[in-house]
């Protein structure tokens, strides 16, 4: 009898060793895109975000509350989404070094893009000022490394309800354990500089990925 690689996938799976969140290793990423009109305000995006690269702690609990924070500031400005979309997958717990190195490689990936510099009419003049503050479309991506295989990742971008799943299930699953089931997250944004201006147009030529809401 003969087995194709998906099957053999599963049957393997059947012998992987449970933890709090289930077997093996799920590394995936999530992208948001949304408007941002105030981006001056202490409670915009950018403020969170700011805040968040200012610390340097790089432990499992620190990496989870991060997400965490993200995921949550992400589900309160749903009325701003403009688009979305998600992508994982899952390793055996042998295959933990090839986990690692497929998020260092959606990582680095994702770094490459955020380096871009924004200037207001680069690729178009679909930006407004509001109150005498520029407004600008904000893309977020954040890419995680988490033990088990219950964090749900699929379904950003196709619907509201959907990708409303995917953050609130990131924001859940990351706290498990106190934190001990995140091995990495990065979050990644762009534009990075509050004077920049992304346009919608932007975000259809470098993000092509993402799903209209």
């Amino acid at each position: 009898m003969q087995f194709n690689r998906q099957q053999l996938k599963m049957i393997g799976k059947l012998f992987e060793e449970k933890g709090p969140l289930g077997k093996g290793i799920t590394v995936g990423k999530i992208q948001v895109s949304l408007a941002a009109n105030d981006r001056t305000s202490p409670t915009s995006i950018f403020s969170l975000l700011e805040r968040q690269a200012s610390n340097n702690d790089s432990s499992p609990e620190e990496l989870a509350r991060m997400a965490n924070e993200i995921c949550l500031s992400l589900l309160r400005k749903r009325d701003d989404w403009t688009g979305a979309c998600s992508s994982s997958k899952w390793f055996p717990m042998k295959d933990s070094g090839k986990a690692e190195s497929y998020f260092n490689d959606l990582s680095n990936t994702e770094a490459a893009k955020f380096e871009k510099e924004y200037n207001l009419g680069s690729s178009g003049s679909d930006s407004k000022e509001i109150s005498g503050v520029l407004a600008t479309q904000v893309v977020v991506s954040l890419v995680l490394e988490i033990q088990g295989d219950s964090t749900k990742f699929d379904g950003a971008g196709f619907s509201l309800s959907g990708t409303k799943d995917v953050l609130s299930s990131i924001a859940s699953n990351v706290l498990v354990d106190g934190g001990d089931c995140v091995n990495a997250a990065e979050v990644f944004w762009t534009p990075s500089d509050r004077d920049e201006v992304l346009t919608k147009n932007d975000i259809i030529l470098d993000f092509p990925e993402l799903v209209d809401l």
